[in-house]
């Protein structure tokens, strides 16, 4: 059912959203906006916040993110027609009568909801009669106990060609709208009967996002073709759209419990019975646009679980090359590769296996760092000309993504990777330094010790791909250039004193100091905006990422003073104090560069360039430590 949008903006428009979220979630007015301890997932430090002004609602913790209407069909599992007749009755306006089409559309999705529950309950009864003894024992087998097939609703279809179709005409259930449903497979040739779609087969009941079955998979017990079976699409089903264990995975991911896509039925309800109970499957398909954009709205980064063999990789390829046209500041995909050979259930199985698979997901490869394997990896670099082939190829493969944010910030990373790798090639081939030297580090592997043929796609034990990991000095200057920003996003008060000598200053990674300016022109345009307004703003600005990186543990485990909590003069020392060390390690990295070149070139020329260097740095500590006087 649809409303008219000036109905929709209307009603908006009258509906205080605060009030709405403080009705479950306290909250606590800061500056323009409120924030709050997030109801889609825990946390003990508030990240949520409610723009009331602008009319949405945003966590910076899980990425929740909507309007009142969302928030209500997300907190308390209403439809939107529901959400909106509730938010309507509650500010006293009518809500517009749906149109006879609607509402015809509307009584048919009610009555196929229906015939998918009948189904449903009809499977799971033949499971536990003589005819279904085949499919029990399967389950039984595969390690399953009554609990688990009852919560996942397993159940059998009968290898009878009339069983299910019976069973559901002794219900009133038209023939119609089982054909409609899926359930009957109706014959080209009018003169024949129609007969069920599902025979012999263990049946796994996919369900929406409010738990209601809309479609089911079946595995066969035999050797018949194919071995598993999706219902096709209906008008309550798409397979490209919905995941199987979606609803599980939606409650796991409010509980901050990782997002896992696997390939099959059985290998979630392993990792559901292991604890991993985020784990979700596609449908017989490879993930698609409309699945990664339902995996984003239960975390920022999911994790796609593949198998290390070369299906595995082609798996890999697909689901990257989906994902970077539709990417956006704060959403991403990981990659975990398993032991050619495992699948979770057989890992699962064996001794040892819930540690090492918890260890292969802590390991997963984030997915800008496969795009990168994906091309280093496949060229040589000992000419120029397969140099500028490889630069080419990344620069094609990034020039897909829509976000401009992401696309620079891919661009800026890449650039940087590419400078450091043609750097490091001293003349030979390259190909196997680029996909292995460097970079993200896959420790070891997570059981048996044994890499695929693929160890140059995946990366070898103990090495990684050149430019992810920076040298010591500009580890060193990211981390004092974090804990300068973060500090003064946590204590706004701070730029009244520090905002001059911030601005003279310079981050040397190019996305802090996007940060840096970002920062400072928010708090420059309005000296009055908390913390939390700040970070608003940031995500807004698509600065999402490097905020993540910059209120990181690590950066809190060096400058504990720069905590939202921490008493103001005690961040006001701390800051100095970094600011101070920051500025004389620039000067110590310049004036040795100077230096250098200096050794290298003794001509008059270089003299008067070193002396105008060593007169310049003398004059910006000058500068800089005026301001703290």
């Amino acid at each position: 059912m649809s409303f008219p949008q000036s109905f929709l903006d209307d009603l908006r428009a009258r509906v205080g959203l605060a009030d709405i979220v403080g009705s479950s979630v306290k909250l606590i007015k800061r500056g323009r906006e409120y924030s709050g301890l997030c109801p889609f997932h825990s946390e003990k430090s508030p990240s949520f916040t409610v723009n009331e002004q602008k009319g949405f609602y945003h966590c910076f913790g899980c990425g929740a993110h909507g309007d009142v209407i969302s928030f209500l069909m997300n907190t308390r599992g209403l439809t939107f027609v529901e959400a909106v007749e509730v938010l309507a009755n509650q500010v006293g306006m009518d809500v517009p009568k749906p149109s006879r089409e609607a509402q015809e559309r509307e009584q048919k999705a009610k009555t196929l909801y229906e015939v998918m529950e009948a189904a449903c309950a009809f499977f799971e009864r033949m499971l536990r009669m003589p005819e279904g003894r085949e499919g029990l024992e399967y389950f039984h087998r595969r390690g399953l106990d009554d609990k688990t097939i009852s919560d996942f609703r397993l159940g059998f279809a009968p290898d009878n060609r009339a069983a299910l179709k019976a069973a559901l005409k002794r219900e009133d259930i038209d023939e119609k709208l089982m054909i409609e449903a899926g359930l009957l497979i109706e014959p080209e040739d009018s003169g024949r009967q129609t007969y069920d779609r599902f025979r012999g087969r263990v049946m796994f009941p996919i369900l929406d996002r409010r738990g209601r079955v809309v479609a089911f998979g079946g595995r066969v017990m035999g050797d018949a073709k194919p071995k598993y079976l999706n219902s096709p699409d209906t008008p309550l089903f798409h397979k490209g759209r919905l995941l199987y264990g979606l609803p599980q995975a939606r409650e796991a991911a409010r509980h901050d419990a990782p997002i896992i896509v696997t390939e099959g039925y059985m290998d979630v309800i392993a990792l559901h019975r292991a604890g991993f109970r985020g784990a979700v499957a596609p449908l017989g398909t490879a993930v698609t646009e409309e699945q990664i954009g339902e995996l984003w709205k239960m975390t920022n980064e999911p994790v796609l679980c593949l198998d290390g063999d070369a299906a595995g990789k082609r798996a890999a390829l697909r689901a990257a090359e989906r994902a970077l046209p539709i990417l956006r500041p704060g959403k991403s995909l990981l990659f975990s590769i398993l032991p050619e050979g495992e699948d979770p259930d057989s890992l699962m199985a064996g001794p040892g296996g819930f540690e090492s698979f918890k260890k292969i997901i802590e390991q997963a490869v984030p997915l800008a760092e496969l795009v990168w394997r994906m091309d280093v990896g496949a060229h040589k670099i000992d000419t120029p000309e397969r140099r500028a082939a490889l630069e080419a190829d990344i620069n094609q493969r990034i020039s897909v993504i829509a976000d401009e944010a992401v696309r620079g910030q891919y661009k800026s990373m890449f650039t940087d990777r590419i400078w450091k790798l043609f750097k490091g090639d001293r003349g030979g081939n390259g190909a196997a330094r680029g996909a292995s030297g460097g970079g993200y580090q896959n420790k070891k592997p997570a059981r048996g010790g044994k890499r695929g043929k693929n160890d140059h796609f995946w990366g070898p034990a103990g090495k990684a791909v050149p430019g992810m990991s920076r040298p010591p000095m500009q580890k060193k200057r990211d981390l004092q250039d974090s804990i300068l920003l973060l500090t003064l996003i946590n204590h706004p008060a701070l730029h009244d004193e520090i905002g001059e000598q911030l601005g003279i200053y310079s981050c040397a990674d190019s996305a802090l100091d996007n940060l840096r300016r970002a920062v400072l022109k928010l708090l420059d345009d309005d000296p009055g905006l908390d913390s939390d307004s700040i970070r608003t703003h940031l995500e807004r600005d698509g600065l999402s990422e490097t905020v993540l990186r910059v209120v990181s543990v690590d950066v809190i485990a060096h400058a504990a003073f720069a905590k939202p909590e921490t008493p103001l003069e005690r961040a006001r020392t701390g800051w100095k104090q970094v600011f101070s060390m920051a500025v004389s390690s620039l000067e110590d990295e310049e004036a040795k560069y100077a230096v250098r070149q200096l050794a290298a070139d003794t001509s008059q020329e270089e003299w008067e360039r070193f002396s105008h260097r060593r007169e310049d740095l003398a004059r910006r500590r000058e500068n800089v430590f005026k301001l703290d006087d």
